[in-house]
């Protein structure tokens, strides 16, 4: 199961930590998911989703439906949620 955000589709990066000497080891940057469920009034009933901390706060701030249109307008929607 992909470690990746159902709304934006935000997925871990790549990078290296560096020693105070300068050495370089290889490293994963994981996005920060929360499992979530959210209720659409428009459709009566419950979506859980994985979504990021951002996309949790952006979803505060416009509410659910605003964020799905627009995710399925950009084309990051994850197919089946809506």
């Amino acid at each position: 199961m992909a470690r990746r955000d159902d709304i934006t589709g935000a997925k871990a990066l790549n990078g290296y930590r560096s020693s105070h000497a300068n050495n370089k080891t290889k490293h994963r940057f994981d996005v920060n998911l929360q499992k979530k469920r959210f209720f659409i009034p428009e459709e009566d009933r419950w979506v859980t989703l994985k979504v990021t901390s951002k996309t949790l706060r952006t979803i505060n701030k416009n509410g659910i439906a605003a964020v799905l249109k627009d995710a399925k307008n950009a084309g990051t929607l994850k197919k089946g949620i809506i």
